[in-house]
């Protein structure tokens, strides 16, 4: 797919792309799962059996993650889930599952060119891409709302940690 098609297809993705996730009905097998977090989106692939493969980075910790298998209740952390169509994906069903799959335990995570939204992009179109990156990039009140997120985020977890530790105490 050249670069064109594929700036096509993410233009014309949008909230018509999302269909909400319910306990009732289990996603095929290599479907993009996304959850809204403070100030960015967290994205995953589902394996079946309630199992989701994501790129942890900071969605659950300060520190960066790995690419992990992970309940469906861990990924979803008390938010929404919602699934993103991809009906142009070049790698779908089990093909999509098992290059999720081959990346398990891949420690090089870095927030502008290998979040967990470009590994989803790649397990299903073979391209490292980015929709939120790079609407940060075309737009700085993109980027500042993404960054007061992050940083919401970042004080979210310095408190909870805190709090845990003092518990403790």
């Amino acid at each position: 797919m050249s670069t064109n098609q594929l700036s096509a297809m993410f233009e014309h993705l949008g909230a018509e792309a999302r269909t909400a996730f319910s306990f009732d009905t289990e996603p095929a097998l290599g479907t993009q799962l996304v959850t809204l977090r403070s100030g960015y989106e967290h994205h995953g692939i589902y394996v079946g059996n309630g199992r989701v493969i994501h790129y942890a980075g900071f969605a659950k910790s300060l520190h960066r993650g790995p690419v992990e298998e992970i309940s469906f209740e861990q990924f979803a952390a008390g938010h929404d889930v919602s699934i993103r169509l991809n009906p142009t994906s070049k790698f779908v069903g089990l093909e999509a599952v098992r290059r999720a799959q081959s990346r398990l335990g891949e420690d090089n995570y870095r927030l502008l060119t290998n979040n967990c939204e470009h590994f989803c992009t790649w397990c299903l179109f073979g391209v490292n891409r980015s929709q939120q990156v790079e609407a940060c990039f075309a737009s700085p009140r993109v980027a500042m709302h993404t960054v007061a997120g992050l940083f919401r985020a970042f004080i979210e977890a310095k408190r909870s940690r805190f709090f845990i530790g003092a518990q403790a105490a």
